[in-house]
C-alpha cells in the first residue's frame, strides 16, 4: 500500500501477473513394463507402438518412457478406453 492507503500502480500489475500463472504440473513417465501393465496388452504391442509412429519414446540412457498423458490422449483419440479394452466410451 501507498502512502495514502492505496495500493501501487506497481504491486496492482504484480498481483495481475500472479494470478495468472500457474505451477507446471509434473508430467508423469511410464516405462513399456508399466504401459503394458495399463494397456493389458503385450510388451511387444509397446515397442512396435513408437515404429507405427502411435508414441512418442523418451529416453535416459538405456532406459526408455512414455509419457502417461500421451498414452491416455491417443487411447481417447484411438476410440479405446484407457484400459485398453476394444469398448469405446
Amino acid at each position: 500500500m501507498g502512502p495514502h492507503g492505496q495500493e501501487s500502480p506497481l504491486r496492482k500489475q504484480l498481483s495481475e501477473i500472479q494470478s495468472t500463472l500457474h505451477p507446471k504440473e509434473s508430467t508423469e513417465y511410464l516405462t513399456r513394463h508399466e504401459v503394458a501393465s495399463m494397456l493389458k496388452c503385450d510388451l511387444s504391442t509397446v515397442h512396435s507402438w513408437p515404429k507405427k509412429g502411435k508414441l512418442i519414446p523418451y529416453g535416459m540412457g538405456n532406459r526408455v518412457y512414455y509419457k502417461k498423458v500421451e498414452i491416455e490422449t491417443n487411447m481417447v483419440a484411438m476410440g479405446k478406453t484407457v484400459t485398453g479394452t476394444n469398448k469405446k466410451p
